[in-house]
């Protein structure tokens, strides 16, 4: 198997785990120079609050996307949008990947910025 099919097969036992909880998912992707988050509803079909290192004003605050630095102002900026939007508890989707670096640094940040996991 090649690394993009490994992680799609443990995005894909992620997402059945995170479906099975009934609420609203905080969805994560990174490329090597971005970082992207989703905040989805319940039933899956619209996106609440979304926020990446591509919007102006992170692309301002953090320089370069794809470092801790950017991964933790995503995580703070969606926090903030998930509270505006009335959300405080969101399962958390990683897409596959591992929960270590830019990741674990978005949900860190999000956690310190009052979303619960």
């Amino acid at each position: 198997m090649d690394k993009k099919a490994t992680r799609l097969r443990r995005a894909k036992k992620v997402r059945a785990k995170v479906a099975a909880q009934d609420i609203a998912r905080l969805c994560v992707h990174r490329t090597p120079k971005h970082i992207y988050a989703q905040l989805i509803s319940v039933d899956g079909s619209t996106v609440i609050a979304a926020c990446s290192t591509v919007q102006a004003d992170i692309k301002k605050e953090a320089g370069f996307g794809g470092n801790k630095e950017a991964a933790k102002i995503v995580g703070k900026a969606i926090a903030e949008k998930a509270k505006a939007a009335g959300v405080e508890s969101v399962a958390f989707d990683r897409s596959g990947f591992k929960y270590h670096g830019r990741i674990q640094e978005l949900a860190d940040s999000a956690r310190e910025n009052g979303l619960k996991f």
